[in-house]
C-alpha cells in the first residue's frame, strides 16, 4: 500500500561569537579536551550567567529571516534534567516564549516551491560532549555552553528530498549571515528527526517515531529514508502494534535506526523562568538595526545572477551552493570581470583545484579574483587566446605568478605583426598544396589544418582568427 509520510525537524545549529552564550569562555574549536571551560559553564557554586549580545542579534536575525513573530521580550527559561553532559542540571534555554515562532519560508525543491512553516526558533547553550569506550566514558566541557539556535519545523514536510532541501537552503542563511559555520567536521550541526506514515487519503497523522541527534546530511536522508521503508514494512505486514511512538538513533555502520527508549508522553522537564537573567525589552529600534544589517542571501544573488548577469541557472546554482566561492565571484565582478567569463574559469577551472581535495577551500586556491581579472583582460584585449589562457591558468598555479608575469615569463603574447603572419600563412599555403587542392573539392575542414600549422609554426602565439582571414584571401 501507498503512504504519505510527515516529517518535522529540529534543527540544532551551534552559533559563532567570541565567547560562549552566557559565559567569557572562549568559543572555538579545539581537539584539546576542557580547554575552552570557565566556572560558569562548569556550575561553580555562586557563578551567575551573562547573556551574549552578539548571539540575540544573531537570533533575531534568524528569526526575521524566517518570517518569524518575534516577542516583545527577551527571557530565557530552566530545562530541568539530569545527564552527565549537563554540569548545571539543568539548561538555559527559551520555550515560553522563543525569539521566534510561527514562521514561515519559501525553499526550491527540484525546480517546485515548498512552503515550510515553522514552529519556533529559541537560543539556548549547547550541552558538553561525552566520549564513550570500552569500559569507561570521558567528559570535554568545551561544548557546554556553546550558543545554540534550534529551529523547530511544523510536520509539514513528506519526503527525504524537502528535508534536505529545506536543511541546505537554512544552511546557506547561517553561512551568508555568519551566524554560524555550520560545519559537520566540527560537530556544529545536528537535528531530531521525527517521521511518521499514514495512508494517502487518511485525515489524522501516524504514530511518530523520533530519531535523536543526527549529524549529517547524508545521515538525515537515510534515516528518512529508512524509517519510512520500516514503518511502511510493519504496517503492510499487519504488524501495526510494533509501529510505536519511541526514540531511536541512527548507526551509521549498519545504516538502520536503532530503538533506544519507549515515549509514551513528553517528558516533563519541570520548565520555569531563568531567575538569573532578567528580561529585556527587544525595542523597535534594535529590530531595524538588525534588519538593515541582513546581508544578501543565497537565493538573492541567484536571482541576480540569472537575470542581471545571464548566467544559467546551473551555473547560478553552483556559485551561491558556497558562500566562499559566491564571494569569489562577487570580487571578480567588483574589479570589472565579465559575468560569464568570471563564471567559466571559477565553476572549470577554479573549483576544479578546490575539489582535489575535501579538505580545501577556495582560499586556499593560488589563483584569487584579481588574477581572474587580469587573465580575462589578456584574452579579451587579444594579448593571448583562449586555449593560451588555459596554459596560462596552470602555470599560475605551478608558479605561482600572476597572469601578466606567466606571459612574460613564457613569451605568450600574441603575434601583432602583420607581416610576420602573412608570411608564416604563405608557408603554410606552399607547403601544403594538396591540402588546399582538398579545400577547394569540398573538405572545408582542411582550412581549420591549415589554421593549426600556422598556430604551430608561430608556437601558438598568432592569433587564430587573423591567420584564418588571411588564409580565406590567399586560397580564393
Amino acid at each position: 500500500m501507498a503512504y504519505k509520510a510527515v516529517i518535522g525537524l529540529e534543527f540544532h545549529c551551534e552559533m559563532k561569537s567570541h565567547t560562549k552564550v552566557f559565559s567569557p569562555s572562549i568559543n572555538g574549536y579545539s581537539k584539546l579536551a576542557n580547554e575552552y571551560v570557565s566556572p560558569i559553564d562548569m556550575a561553580f557554586p555562586g557563578t551567575l550567567p551573562v547573556v551574549n549580545k552578539t548571539c540575540v542579534r544573531k537570533a533575531i536575525e534568524m528569526a526575521m529571516i524566517l518570517n518569524c513573530k518575534i516577542p516583545e521580550y527577551m527571557e530565557f527559561d530552566r530545562k530541568n534534567y539530569f545527564y552527565p553532559d549537563l554540569p548545571k542540571g539543568y539548561q538555559i534555554t527559551q520555550f515560553y516564549n522563543p525569539v521566534g515562532v510561527n514562521g514561515k519560508i519559501t525553499i526550491d525543491v527540484n525546480g517546485k516551491e515548498k512552503e515550510v512553516l515553522i514552529h519556533d526558533i529559541h537560543l539556548e547553550e549547547d550541552a558538553a560532549s561525552l566520549d564513550h569506550y570500552y569500559n569507561t566514558s570521558t567528559i570535554d566541557y568545551n561544548r557546554a555552553g556553546v550558543p545554540l539556535l534550534e529551529l523547530v519545523t511544523e510536520p509539514c514536510l513528506h519526503s527525504a528530498d524537502e528535508a534536505l532541501a529545506f536543511l541546505e537552503h537554512v544552511r546557506s542563511i547561517y553561512q551568508y549571515t555568519d551566524i554560524s559555520e555550520c560545519d559537520t567536521k566540527k560537530g556544529q550541526i545536528r537535528a531530531d528527526v521525527n517521521v511518521s506514515i499514514m495512508e494517502e487519503d487518511a485525515t489524522e497523522f501516524g504514530t511518530k517515531v523520533e530519531v535523536k541527534n543526527v549529524n549529517s546530511f547524508d545521515a538525515i536522508r537515510q534515516t528518512i529514508e529508512y524509517e519510512i521503508k520500516r514503518q511502511s514494512k510493519l504496517k503492510d505486514e499487519g504488524r501495526y502494534d510494533e509501529v510505536v511512538q519511541e526514540t531511536r538513533r541512527w548507526d551509521d555502520e549498519s545504516c538502520t535506526t536503532i530503538h533506544m527508549r519507549s515515549k509514551a508522553d513528553a517528558i516533563d522537564y519541570k520548565y520555569f523562568r531563568e531567575p538569573n537573567l532578567p528580561r529585556f525589552k527587544i525595542t523597535e529600534e534594535l529590530k531595524e538595526d538588525i534588519r538593515k544589517s541582513i546581508p544578501e542571501l543565497a537565493y538573492e544573488r541567484r536571482e541576480k545572477y540569472i537575470n542581471k548577469y545571464g548566467l544559467s541557472e546551473y551555473d547560478a546554482g553552483v556559485l551561491v551552493k558556497s558562500k566562499k566561492v559566491s564571494d569569489y565571484f562577487e570580487e571578480c565582478l567588483h574589479l570589472g570581470t565579465d559575468a560569464k567569463s568570471a563564471c567559466n574559469w571559477i565553476t572549470t577551472r577554479v573549483l576544479a583545484e578546490v575539489n582535489k581535495s575535501e579538505d580545501t577551500t577556495i582560499d586556499d586556491v593560488f589563483v584569487r579574483p584579481n588574477m581572474i581579472y587580469e587573465l580575462v583582460k589578456l584574452i579579451e584585449d587579444k594579448k593571448i587566446t583562449n586555449n593560451q589562457g588555459k596554459e596560462v591558468f596552470i602555470h599560475m598555479l605551478e608558479d605561482h605568478l600572476t597572469p601578466k608575469e606567466i606571459v612574460k615569463k613564457y613569451d605568450m603574447e600574441i603575434i601583432e605583426d602583420e607581416g610576420l603572419i602573412d608570411s608564416l600563412v604563405s608557408e603554410v599555403i606552399n607547403e601544403n598544396s594538396q591540402a588546399i587542392e582538398d579545400y577547394h573539392n569540398g573538405r572545408t575542414n582542411m582550412l581549420d589544418y591549415m589554421v593549426g600549422q600556422v598556430m604551430k609554426k608561430s608556437k601558438g602565439k598568432a592569433n587564430p582568427v587573423e591567420a584564418k582571414q588571411k588564409l580565406l584571401e590567399k586560397i580564393k
